[in-house]
């Protein structure tokens, strides 16, 4: 969203596995990267497990996979990602064990700008599209804003394991299994009834996306969402990653992945998501 955005060393590098983690559905590497530069929240990597890489189940994959990192912690040169295994590409991802070597190129795109107006920041996940909501409140909280405590939304409680990576959440399942019996956007509502001077900050998947979009749209509130498209390189070279604006077409990778929900028509374009790695 600025020029000043965190800039990706040249070329592909390697990073050890130093943890995994299961969560529920999800899978948590944590990697070692000391000569990357530290990533801003939203931005992303192209990922690839560093053996097993193509060949295998209908000789594929060969492109790595564009994930969201989920945390950078402080004083450390750790970096955080969050998977599910969905498919051929994320399932190599998350076979990796401590010692394995990640392939990773990053931190790529523009991540989430700060709240403007002193308005209340509101964060909102759903899925795996929780990953960016983590960094974000990190980032705020660091820098002194005091956010609500982030509201993720998830299936079922099985996939709700993973707001256990969050100290203080309000959690929505769509089967009732787990916290709030809805959706997500209903905690969202609440949260704007009680003040709406807020901006809110979102990624998840695209009927979340749409849904939050409409509600700011007709309340007139400031949003950011974080996007995903399909990616082949992650730098702009490809133009697989295209969606519209008002403004005509823009790529996810270099103009995003997060963008003024203001500039979208809608949310739900063919390919696009949350941004923690809709990639199979």
């Amino acid at each position: 969203m600025t020029d000043g955005r965190v800039l990706a060393p040249f070329g592909r590098r390697t990073a050890p596995v130093v943890a995994r983690e299961r969560h529920g559905s999800y899978v948590l590497l944590r990697c070692d990267d000391p000569t990357g530069p530290r990533p801003a929240a939203g931005q992303f990597y192209m990922l690839a497990a560093g053996r097993r890489w193509g060949g295998g189940a209908s000789e594929r994959p060969f492109l790595p996979r564009a994930f969201s990192v989920m945390r950078a912690p402080a004083g450390t040169t750790h970096l955080e990602f969050l998977l599910e295994d969905v498919g051929p590409g994320t399932n190599r991802l998350c076979e990796l064990e401590f010692g394995d070597d990640l392939l990773l190129l990053g931190p790529l795109g523009n991540g989430f700008a700060a709240p403007r107006e002193d308005r209340r920041p509101l964060l909102v996940g759903g899925g795996v599209g929780i990953a960016p909501i983590a960094i974000l409140y990190d980032e705020l909280a660091a820098s002194g804003v005091d956010p609500t405590p982030p509201m993720l939304g998830f299936r079922d409680a099985e996939h709700a394991a993973g707001a256990g990576l969050f100290i203080d959440v309000s959690v929505a399942t769509d089967d009732g299994s787990g916290g709030h019996h809805g959706l997500v956007t209903e905690l969202l509502l609440r949260e704007l009834d009680a003040d709406g001077h807020a901006e809110v900050f979102a990624c998840g998947p695209p009927p979340m996306l749409e849904a939050v979009r409409a509600i700011c749209a007709a309340r007139e509130v400031p949003a950011q969402l974080a996007l995903e498209s399909g990616m082949a390189c992650g730098f702009g070279a490809c133009f697989g990653c295209v969606v519209p604006t008002h403004d005509g077409y823009v790529r996810i990778c270099v103009d995003g992945p997060v963008l003024e929900a203001a500039v979208l028509p809608t949310a739900l374009v063919a390919g696009a998501g949350h941004a923690g790695g809709g990639g199979r």
